[in-house]
């Protein structure tokens, strides 16, 4: 691991994991994909190749080939060793990562959406009465996290200029949004949040 420890708040026992309908493998994801994300924003690329190499492992042996989660691993395995070798061997990744987080639909729409602890018994009739409405709009929610990281990796030709800026931005946003609680989105958002690409270009920017 490369740098100080990174530092999580949390910490779950195996029975805890289960019980949130979570494996250990989604854990060890998650940690590696946040690992691949610190390394390669201190500007170890080799670490960060690595940590985004064992989230592939991961991914592949453990997820489903739809899972956005190994979309990112694919993204963020390719952009390490580009920045490594300089070569663009990662192309073939990138192109199968965005394969991948296209095909995500069907594993976003059996997503569970979070159950919000409430302060009073009103809130929580409201939720129960209205979870259709409630459920569908956290799957506009989703969607949008899906379709920004499906515009970053169209962008996606050639490694950035500055990785560990990206890197950086992307483990701030991470460490800032996460939800507290082991859910599908918590799932989604290590997907979207974690992907090491630069923002993807805006109309007229070269």
């Amino acid at each position: 691991m490369c740098g100080e420890p990174i530092s999580v708040a949390e910490t779950w026992s195996v029975t805890e994991l289960l019980q949130a309908g979570w494996s250990e493998a989604d854990l060890a994801w998650e940690t590696t994909a946040e690992g691949t994300a610190a390394c390669a924003a201190q500007g170890d690329h080799v670490g960060a190749k690595d940590q985004a190499g064992e989230t592939v492992r991961i991914a592949r042996a453990s997820f489903e080939p739809i899972d956005p989660r190994l979309g990112t691993a694919l993204a963020n395995f390719g952009l390490c060793l580009d920045r490594i070798d300089g070569k663009g061997g990662g192309e073939r990744l990138f192109s199968e990562a965005l394969a991948v987080w296209r095909g995500s639909g069907p594993w976003i729409a059996r997503m569970d959406a979070p159950r919000m602890a409430r302060s009073s018994l009103f809130h929580m009739r409201m939720e129960l009465a209205h979870r259709a409405t409630y459920r569908a709009r956290w799957q506009i929610r989703w969607r949008e996290m899906a379709e920004e990281a499906k515009a970053r990796l169209a962008d996606l030709s050639a490694p950035p200029g500055d990785l560990g800026g990206s890197a950086a931005e992307a483990l701030a946003r991470w460490r800032r949004e996460r939800p507290a609680l082991l859910n599908d989105t918590r799932k989604l958002m290590a997907a979207a949040f974690l992907l090491i690409a630069p923002p993807a270009r805006k109309d007229g920017e070269t």
